[in-house]
Protein backbone atom coordinates (compact mmCIF):
# COMPACT_ATOMS: atom_id res chain seq x y z
CA UNK A 1 0.00 0.00 0.00
CA UNK A 2 1.39 3.43 -0.95
CA UNK A 3 2.09 6.04 1.72
CA UNK A 4 0.40 9.46 1.37
CA UNK A 5 3.66 10.87 -0.02
CA UNK A 6 3.88 8.03 -2.57
CA UNK A 7 0.25 8.52 -3.55
CA UNK A 8 0.82 12.25 -4.08
CA UNK A 9 3.96 11.49 -6.12
CA UNK A 10 2.06 8.98 -8.31
CA UNK A 11 -0.73 11.50 -8.84
CA UNK A 12 1.71 14.23 -9.91
CA UNK A 13 3.54 11.84 -12.24
CA UNK A 14 0.21 10.92 -13.78
CA UNK A 15 -0.63 14.57 -14.38
CA UNK A 16 2.79 15.13 -15.94
CA UNK A 17 2.31 12.17 -18.28
CA UNK A 18 -1.18 13.35 -19.21
CA UNK A 19 0.10 16.85 -19.96
CA UNK A 20 2.90 15.46 -22.12
CA UNK A 21 0.44 13.28 -24.02
CA UNK A 22 -1.89 16.23 -24.58
CA UNK A 23 1.00 18.40 -25.78
CA UNK A 24 1.97 15.74 -28.31
CA UNK A 25 -1.65 15.42 -29.43
CA UNK A 26 -1.95 19.15 -30.16
CA UNK A 27 -0.13 20.28 -33.32
CA UNK A 28 2.04 23.38 -33.02
CA UNK A 29 0.44 26.68 -33.96
CA UNK A 30 0.82 27.35 -37.68
CA UNK A 31 0.65 30.95 -38.85
CA UNK A 32 1.71 30.12 -42.39
CA UNK A 33 -0.50 31.59 -45.10
CA UNK A 34 -1.05 29.97 -48.48
CA UNK A 35 -1.55 32.63 -51.13
CA UNK A 36 -2.09 32.66 -54.85
CA UNK A 37 -0.75 35.08 -57.47
CA UNK A 38 -3.52 37.09 -59.14
CA UNK A 39 -1.70 37.61 -62.45
CA UNK A 40 -3.98 35.21 -64.43
CA UNK A 41 -7.16 36.94 -63.22
CA UNK A 42 -5.92 40.45 -62.42
CA UNK A 43 -8.48 42.16 -64.65
CA UNK A 44 -11.66 40.91 -62.94
CA UNK A 45 -11.84 43.68 -60.32
CA UNK A 46 -11.07 43.76 -56.61
CA UNK A 47 -14.37 42.35 -55.33
CA UNK A 48 -14.41 39.42 -57.72
CA UNK A 49 -10.73 38.75 -56.99
CA UNK A 50 -11.58 38.44 -53.30
CA UNK A 51 -14.61 36.24 -54.05
CA UNK A 52 -12.49 33.96 -56.23
CA UNK A 53 -9.84 33.53 -53.54
CA UNK A 54 -12.47 32.77 -50.93
CA UNK A 55 -14.17 30.19 -53.13
CA UNK A 56 -10.89 28.52 -54.04
CA UNK A 57 -9.89 28.24 -50.38
CA UNK A 58 -6.75 30.39 -50.20
CA UNK A 59 -5.69 32.41 -47.16
CA UNK A 60 -4.77 35.47 -49.15
CA UNK A 61 -3.33 37.10 -52.24
CA UNK A 62 -0.07 37.96 -53.95
CA UNK A 63 -0.88 41.04 -56.01
CA UNK A 64 1.16 42.60 -58.85
CA UNK A 65 1.65 46.33 -58.28
CA UNK A 66 3.68 47.15 -61.36
CA UNK A 67 3.21 48.33 -64.94
CA UNK A 68 0.45 46.23 -66.56
CA UNK A 69 -0.28 44.71 -63.13
CA UNK A 70 -3.51 44.53 -61.17
CA UNK A 71 -2.60 47.88 -59.63
CA UNK A 72 -0.45 50.50 -61.33
CA UNK A 73 2.35 51.87 -59.12
CA UNK A 74 1.21 55.44 -59.78
CA UNK A 75 -2.23 54.60 -58.37
CA UNK A 76 -1.10 52.56 -55.38
CA UNK A 77 -2.37 55.06 -52.80
CA UNK A 78 -5.83 55.12 -54.39
CA UNK A 79 -6.30 51.47 -55.40
CA UNK A 80 -4.38 49.28 -52.97
CA UNK A 81 -6.61 50.23 -49.99
CA UNK A 82 -9.67 49.18 -52.02
CA UNK A 83 -8.18 45.76 -52.73
CA UNK A 84 -7.12 45.27 -49.10
CA UNK A 85 -10.62 46.17 -47.90
CA UNK A 86 -12.20 43.69 -50.33
CA UNK A 87 -9.89 40.98 -49.03
CA UNK A 88 -10.33 41.80 -45.34
CA UNK A 89 -14.11 41.81 -45.61
CA UNK A 90 -13.82 38.14 -46.59
CA UNK A 91 -11.25 37.21 -43.97
CA UNK A 92 -8.33 37.24 -46.42
CA UNK A 93 -4.94 38.96 -46.39
CA UNK A 94 -2.68 40.70 -48.88
CA UNK A 95 0.44 38.66 -48.16
CA UNK A 96 2.85 39.76 -50.90
CA UNK A 97 3.01 42.78 -53.20
CA UNK A 98 4.84 41.99 -56.44
CA UNK A 99 6.70 44.95 -57.91
CA UNK A 100 9.32 45.92 -60.47
CA UNK A 101 11.41 47.67 -57.80
CA UNK A 102 15.16 47.11 -58.14
CA UNK A 103 16.53 50.33 -56.62
CA UNK A 104 15.39 53.18 -54.36
CA UNK A 105 13.23 55.73 -56.19
CA UNK A 106 10.47 58.09 -55.02
CA UNK A 107 7.83 55.88 -56.70
CA UNK A 108 9.31 52.74 -55.14
CA UNK A 109 9.19 54.37 -51.72
CA UNK A 110 5.56 55.38 -52.24
CA UNK A 111 4.58 51.82 -53.19
CA UNK A 112 6.39 50.28 -50.23
CA UNK A 113 5.16 52.80 -47.66
CA UNK A 114 1.58 52.31 -48.84
CA UNK A 115 1.85 48.53 -48.62
CA UNK A 116 3.39 48.74 -45.14
CA UNK A 117 0.70 51.14 -43.92
CA UNK A 118 -1.94 48.64 -45.05
CA UNK A 119 -0.31 45.80 -43.14
CA UNK A 120 1.64 44.07 -45.91
CA UNK A 121 5.23 43.54 -44.82
CA UNK A 122 6.66 41.56 -47.76
CA UNK A 123 7.14 42.50 -51.39
CA UNK A 124 8.77 40.88 -54.39
CA UNK A 125 11.46 42.90 -56.13
CA UNK A 126 11.85 43.33 -59.85
CA UNK A 127 14.32 41.26 -61.87
CA UNK A 128 17.96 41.95 -62.63
CA UNK A 129 19.49 40.62 -65.84
CA UNK A 130 22.98 39.63 -66.89
CA UNK A 131 24.59 40.83 -70.09
CA UNK A 132 26.00 37.60 -71.55
CA UNK A 133 28.34 39.54 -73.80
CA UNK A 134 30.22 40.89 -70.77
CA UNK A 135 32.08 39.20 -67.87
CA UNK A 136 29.70 37.92 -65.21
CA UNK A 137 31.72 38.55 -62.02
CA UNK A 138 31.76 42.38 -62.29
CA UNK A 139 28.01 42.35 -62.94
CA UNK A 140 27.45 40.24 -59.84
CA UNK A 141 29.47 42.74 -57.81
CA UNK A 142 27.33 45.56 -59.18
CA UNK A 143 24.12 43.70 -58.30
CA UNK A 144 25.41 43.19 -54.76
CA UNK A 145 25.88 46.93 -54.32
CA UNK A 146 22.48 47.66 -55.80
CA UNK A 147 20.79 45.20 -53.45
CA UNK A 148 22.56 46.72 -50.45
CA UNK A 149 20.99 50.08 -51.34
CA UNK A 150 17.57 48.43 -51.66
CA UNK A 151 18.00 46.70 -48.31
CA UNK A 152 18.75 50.08 -46.73
CA UNK A 153 15.46 51.45 -48.10
CA UNK A 154 13.60 48.44 -46.74
CA UNK A 155 15.19 48.96 -43.33
CA UNK A 156 14.12 52.60 -43.32
CA UNK A 157 10.52 51.73 -44.19
CA UNK A 158 10.33 48.57 -42.07
CA UNK A 159 9.40 46.19 -44.87
CA UNK A 160 11.01 43.01 -46.21
CA UNK A 161 11.94 42.52 -49.86
CA UNK A 162 12.24 39.16 -51.56
CA UNK A 163 14.08 38.16 -54.73
CA UNK A 164 12.64 35.34 -56.83
CA UNK A 165 14.97 32.82 -58.49
CA UNK A 166 13.55 32.89 -62.02
CA UNK A 167 14.81 30.45 -64.65
CA UNK A 168 16.46 31.75 -67.79
CA UNK A 169 19.93 32.32 -69.19
CA UNK A 170 19.99 36.05 -68.38
CA UNK A 171 18.19 36.09 -65.02
CA UNK A 172 20.22 37.03 -61.98
CA UNK A 173 19.29 34.41 -59.37
CA UNK A 174 18.49 31.61 -61.81
CA UNK A 175 21.31 29.35 -60.51
CA UNK A 176 20.52 30.46 -56.88
CA UNK A 177 24.18 30.47 -55.78
CA UNK A 178 24.64 33.97 -57.24
CA UNK A 179 21.59 35.20 -55.36
CA UNK A 180 22.93 33.79 -52.12
CA UNK A 181 26.37 35.33 -52.76
CA UNK A 182 24.93 38.77 -53.48
CA UNK A 183 22.94 38.66 -50.23
CA UNK A 184 25.98 37.82 -48.09
CA UNK A 185 25.98 40.23 -45.16
CA UNK A 186 22.42 41.45 -45.83
CA UNK A 187 19.84 40.77 -43.14
CA UNK A 188 17.08 38.44 -44.41
CA UNK A 189 14.65 40.65 -42.50
CA UNK A 190 15.47 43.41 -44.99
CA UNK A 191 16.02 41.44 -48.19
CA UNK A 192 15.57 37.70 -48.58
CA UNK A 193 14.73 35.04 -51.14
CA UNK A 194 11.31 34.04 -52.44
CA UNK A 195 12.40 30.53 -53.29
CA UNK A 196 10.65 29.19 -56.39
CA UNK A 197 10.86 25.41 -56.42
CA UNK A 198 9.46 25.30 -59.97
CA UNK A 199 12.15 27.53 -61.44
CA UNK A 200 14.80 25.88 -59.24
CA UNK A 201 13.85 22.50 -60.70
CA UNK A 202 13.89 23.88 -64.25
CA UNK A 203 17.45 25.11 -63.72
CA UNK A 204 18.79 22.53 -61.27
CA UNK A 205 16.98 19.34 -62.26
CA UNK A 206 17.97 16.86 -59.60
CA UNK A 207 20.12 19.33 -57.64
CA UNK A 208 17.19 21.29 -56.18
CA UNK A 209 17.95 19.94 -52.66
CA UNK A 210 21.28 21.75 -52.83
CA UNK A 211 19.77 25.01 -54.05
CA UNK A 212 17.00 24.85 -51.45
CA UNK A 213 19.41 24.33 -48.57
CA UNK A 214 21.75 27.00 -49.86
CA UNK A 215 18.95 29.55 -50.00
CA UNK A 216 17.07 28.48 -46.87
CA UNK A 217 18.77 30.86 -44.37
CA UNK A 218 17.43 33.71 -46.51
CA UNK A 219 13.92 32.36 -47.17
CA UNK A 220 11.29 35.12 -47.07
CA UNK A 221 8.67 32.96 -48.77
CA UNK A 222 8.18 30.03 -51.12
CA UNK A 223 6.73 29.97 -54.63
CA UNK A 224 5.11 26.83 -56.01
CA UNK A 225 4.42 25.85 -59.61
CA UNK A 226 4.79 22.64 -61.65
CA UNK A 227 5.95 21.98 -65.20
CA UNK A 228 6.88 19.42 -67.80
CA UNK A 229 9.19 19.67 -70.81
CA UNK A 230 7.58 20.42 -74.17
CA UNK A 231 5.69 19.95 -76.39
CA UNK A 232 6.21 23.59 -77.36
CA UNK A 233 8.94 24.21 -79.92
CA UNK A 234 11.78 21.76 -79.58
CA UNK A 235 10.57 20.35 -76.25
CA UNK A 236 13.35 22.05 -74.28
CA UNK A 237 11.21 24.75 -72.69
CA UNK A 238 9.16 24.34 -69.51
CA UNK A 239 5.39 24.20 -69.91
CA UNK A 240 3.61 25.08 -66.66
CA UNK A 241 0.66 22.96 -65.58
CA UNK A 242 -1.35 21.49 -62.67
CA UNK A 243 0.53 20.77 -59.47
CA UNK A 244 1.41 17.10 -59.13
CA UNK A 245 1.46 16.35 -62.87
CA UNK A 246 4.99 17.46 -63.67
CA UNK A 247 8.57 17.48 -62.43
CA UNK A 248 8.21 19.05 -58.98
CA UNK A 249 9.08 16.57 -56.24
CA UNK A 250 6.87 16.16 -53.14
CA UNK A 251 10.06 15.57 -51.17
CA UNK A 252 10.72 19.32 -51.27
CA UNK A 253 7.58 19.95 -49.26
CA UNK A 254 8.38 17.23 -46.74
CA UNK A 255 11.76 18.89 -46.23
CA UNK A 256 10.13 22.33 -46.00
CA UNK A 257 7.66 21.11 -43.37
CA UNK A 258 10.50 19.52 -41.41
CA UNK A 259 12.37 22.86 -41.28
CA UNK A 260 9.46 24.46 -39.45
CA UNK A 261 9.31 27.28 -42.01
CA UNK A 262 6.31 29.49 -41.25
CA UNK A 263 6.57 32.11 -43.98
CA UNK A 264 4.04 32.60 -46.77
CA UNK A 265 3.71 30.09 -49.60
CA UNK A 266 2.35 31.41 -52.90
CA UNK A 267 0.85 28.94 -55.36
CA UNK A 268 1.22 30.21 -58.93
CA UNK A 269 -1.47 28.98 -61.34
CA UNK A 270 -0.36 31.03 -64.33
CA UNK A 271 -1.06 28.16 -66.71
CA UNK A 272 -4.79 28.83 -66.24
CA UNK A 273 -6.36 31.27 -68.72
CA UNK A 274 -8.42 33.30 -66.26
CA UNK A 275 -11.16 33.06 -63.66
CA UNK A 276 -13.79 30.76 -65.12
CA UNK A 277 -15.65 28.18 -63.04
CA UNK A 278 -13.34 25.50 -64.41
CA UNK A 279 -10.27 27.56 -63.53
CA UNK A 280 -11.44 28.01 -59.95
CA UNK A 281 -12.03 24.27 -59.60
CA UNK A 282 -8.53 23.56 -60.90
CA UNK A 283 -7.07 26.05 -58.44
CA UNK A 284 -8.88 24.17 -55.66
CA UNK A 285 -7.30 20.92 -56.87
CA UNK A 286 -3.83 22.44 -56.95
CA UNK A 287 -4.34 23.85 -53.47
CA UNK A 288 -5.48 20.47 -52.15
CA UNK A 289 -2.36 18.85 -53.62
CA UNK A 290 -0.14 21.47 -52.00
CA UNK A 291 -1.78 21.08 -48.59
CA UNK A 292 -1.42 17.30 -48.80
CA UNK A 293 2.28 17.58 -49.69
CA UNK A 294 2.84 19.91 -46.75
Amino acid sequence: MESPAQTRRSFLLGLTALAATSARAQPPANNRKILTFSKPFQNVGFEKTADLLKEAGFDGLECPVRPKGQILPERVEEDLPKLVEALRSRGLTLGIVTTDITSPTPLAEKVLRTAKALGTTLYRTGYLHYDLSAPIAPQLARFKGQLAELAALNRKIGIQGGLQNHSGSQFFGAPVWDLREALEGVSPAELGILFDIGHATVEGGMSWPLEARLAYPHFAGVYVKDFHWGPKGDGRKPVWGPLGTGKIQPEFFKWLAATGFQGPISLHCEYLPGASREDVQQMRKDLATLRAWL
